[in-house]
C-alpha cells in the first residue's frame, strides 16, 4: 500500500472563509472593506499568525482538517512551498490567466510549480533601495537630499566610500547595521542565488564571492553596527537613537521604520543609489486545495489585490504593488510626511521596473542562512574572513546535499 493515497482534506463549512496571514502581510483597511464588501455572501475571517508563519501554515495544511479558504504565503518562503503545490488550488482552473499582464510578470514565475501550476496570486513586490537619514549625512558634511545622493552614491564603491567619510565625521554612528543586509542585495541584484536551475550547488562560484568580498570590505573599513539579523531589539534601539544611518532593503522596511521609530519622522529618506534593481521580498495569497468555496475565495483574492486596492495598501501598510497600473495612481504619489515629504514611488518604481526574475531553488534560503551566519562570524570576531568563505562554501554544498541538490 502506497503513502500517497489520503482522505480528502475538510474545509471549513461554517460559511466562514477563513484568511491566515502574519503581521504587516496585508493592509488592514483593505481587510476590512473587503469583510463589507462581501458580507452578503460569506464572513471574512482574518487570523493573524504570530512567531513562524510558514510552520504554523504548514501544520494547518497536513492537518487535513478545517482548511481556511485564503492563506498568505511569504515571499521568502514561496520556492520552499512551490514543490508542495498539490497543497493549493492552481489558479489557472479559477481564470487567473485573463489577469496575469495586469501584474509584473516575474512575480507570478516565482509562484509556478514547473508543470504550470500556480499556486500563488501577487500581494506584493520587494524593490529594493537605499533608506537613509538625511540629517546624519547633513551633519557629516556630506550630501543628504535624495537627488544629491542620486549623483554621488552610484555604486557600491561610493556607499562604502561615503560611508567612511560618515563615521570618520560622526564616529558614534555606523553606515549599516550589519554586512549580511549588504550581501543580500547585492546577491539578489544578479540572476542566480547558490543552485542554478538544473539543480547543481553553485554557492562558490564569482556572483556569491563578489557579493561576500563586498560585505566583508564594509565590514573591515568599521562600516558596520554589527547588529545581528535576530537582534531586533538591538535593531530598534539603533533606529530610535539615530546611530545606523542606512538600511538597505525593500520598500516594505519603511512600514518598519515607522513601527520602530515613529519619532524620527521627516528624518528618513530614499535613494536609488546601488541597492535598486533587486527584489526582496513580496507575498502571494493562495487557495488550500480542498477549501469549501475556491470560487469564491479566488473573487475576494482579486478584489483585495485589484490594482487600486494594491495602491492602498501601499499607503498604509507600505505593500509596493505588484499590478503596475497602481503605479501612477494617486495614492501612490503622496508625498510621504515621514521621508520628508518625499514621493518615494518615484525610487521604487524605477527599482521595480529594473527588477527581473531570479530562480530560486527550494534549498536556496536556508543556504542563505548558512553564508550570513558565516557573515556574523566574521561581525562577532570568532572567525577570520578566509575560514569563513571557506565554511560557507562547504556547509552550503553539505545542506544541498542533503535536499538533493547535485
Amino acid at each position: 500500500m502506497t503513502a500517497c493515497a489520503q482522505e480528502t482534506p475538510a474545509a471549513d463549512t461554517t460559511g466562514r472563509t477563513r484568511l491566515l496571514y502574519w503581521p504587516g502581510g496585508l493592509s488592514t483597511g483593505i481587510l476590512n472593506k473587503a469583510k463589507s464588501q462581501f458580507d452578503s455572501r460569506t464572513e471574512i475571517a482574518p487570523e493573524l499568525l504570530q512567531g513562524d508563519y510558514r510552520e504554523q501554515l504548514v501544520a494547518i495544511l497536513n492537518s487535513g482538517q478545517d482548511r481556511p479558504g485564503i492563506v498568505g504565503i511569504k515571499g521568502e518562503e514561496v520556492a520552499s512551498l512551490v514543490p508542495r503545490a498539490d497543497l493549493f488550488v492552481d489558479l489557472h482552473t479559477l481564470g487567473v490567466d485573463d489577469l496575469m499582464s495586469e501584474y509584473v510578470p516575474w512575480k507570478w514565475q516565482q509562484a509556478a510549480s514547473p508543470d504550470n501550476r500556480q499556486i500563488g496570486f501577487p500581494i506584493d513586490i520587494g524593490p529594493t533601495a537605499t533608506f537613509y537619514r538625511a540629517d546624519l549625512f547633513a551633519r557629516a558634511g556630506l550630501p543628504s537630499e535624495p537627488a544629491e545622493m542620486a549623483t554621488v552614491v552610484r555604486t557600491w564603491a561610493d556607499y562604502i566610500a561615503n560611508g567612511v567619510k560618515l563615521v570618520k565625521a560622526t564616529p558614534s554612528v555606523k553606515l549599516v547595521r550589519n554586512g549580511s543586509e549588504l550581501y543580500t542585495i547585492k546577491l539578489w541584484q544578479g540572476t542566480q542565488r547558490y543552485i542554478d536551475e538544473t539543480n547543481h550547488y553553485i554557492g562558490g562560484e564569482p556572483h556569491v564571492r563578489a557579493a561576500w568580498d563586498l560585505a566583508v570590505d564594509l565590514i573591515g573599513k568599521d562600516l558596520s553596527a554589527g547588529i545581528l539579523g535576530d537582534d531586533e531589539s538591538g535593531w530598534a534601539e539603533a533606529m530610535k537613537k539615530g546611530t545606523v544611518a542606512t538600511a538597505l532593503g525593500a520598500s516594505w522596511l519603511g512600514y518598519d521604520l515607522t513601527s520602530l521609530a515613529p519619532d524620527t519622522s521627516g528624518k528618513w529618506r530614499v535613494a536609488a543609489g546601488p541597492a535598486i534593481g533587486a527584489n526582496y521580498g513580496g507575498s502571494f495569497l493562495a487557495i488550500p486545495e480542498g477549501s469549501a468555496d475556491p470560487e469564491l475565495s479566488f473573487e475576494i483574492i482579486k478584489w483585495i489585490l485589484a490594482p487600486d486596492n494594491q495602491a492602498a495598501a501601499f499607503t498604509d501598510a507600505a505593500l509596493f504593488p505588484a499590478a503596475t497600473a497602481a503605479f501612477d495612481m494617486p495614492a501612490l504619489q503622496e508625498p510621504d510626511p515621514f521621508f520628508g515629504g518625499q514621493k518615494t514611488i518615484e525610487i521604487f518604481a524605477e527599482s521595480a521596473r529594473k527588477a527581473h526574475r531570479v530562480y530560486e531553488a527550494p534549498a536556496d534560503s536556508k543556504i542563505h542562512e548558512v553564508f550570513v551566519d558565516q557573515l556574523s562570524e566574521i561581525e562577532l570576531g570568532t572567525k577570520a574572513a578566509t575560514r569563513a568563505w571557506t565554511d560557507a562554501v562547504a556547509a552550503g554544498r553539505s545542506i544541498g546535499e542533503s535536499l538533493g541538490v547535485n
